[in-house]
């Protein structure tokens, strides 16, 4: 019962690291071009849910992927454009994962902040027991 404040935390760390890492690549990947015939880079999301029983905390229930179609841009020059001109991009925009990315990183600053604090709590709790 002491340690779940950690147990919790620790599992939302976890989540918001993974949410961390789909947004990382989604950014990474935004521009990545694809031929028309193929399909285009897919966004990935994060879906959490909650543990059952009296522990609590969440995990990573599934991570789904994104529209395949992407957006279609006409860039003749380029050297995976089809006969027409066109060319595949992901159907991405750069501001709203920026946002993604800020949510992520606070989740995960305050689950890290909450394990820190509660880690504080036993050990000073560990010091009253000794000079009891």
């Amino acid at each position: 019962m002491m340690f779940d404040n950690i147990g919790v935390a620790a599992s939302g760390v976890a989540v918001y690291r993974k949410w961390l890492d789909a947004v990382s690549d989604n950014i990474a990947n935004i521009n990545d071009a694809s031929p028309t015939t193929g399909p285009a880079f897919q966004e990935r999301f994060i879906q959490a849910q909650p543990i059952a029983g009296d522990f609590g905390g969440a995990v990573v229930a599934s991570t789904p992927a994104g529209n395949a179609e992407g957006r279609l841009v006409l860039e003749p020059n380029h050297p995976l454009a089809d006969e027409q001109g066109y060319v595949r991009y992901p159907d991405m925009d750069l501001s709203e994962q920026m946002g993604y990315l800020i949510m992520a990183q606070r989740g995960y600053q305050a689950n890290l902040a909450v394990a820190d604090r509660a880690h504080g709590a036993y050990e000073a709790a560990l010091q009253l027991g000794k000079n009891a």
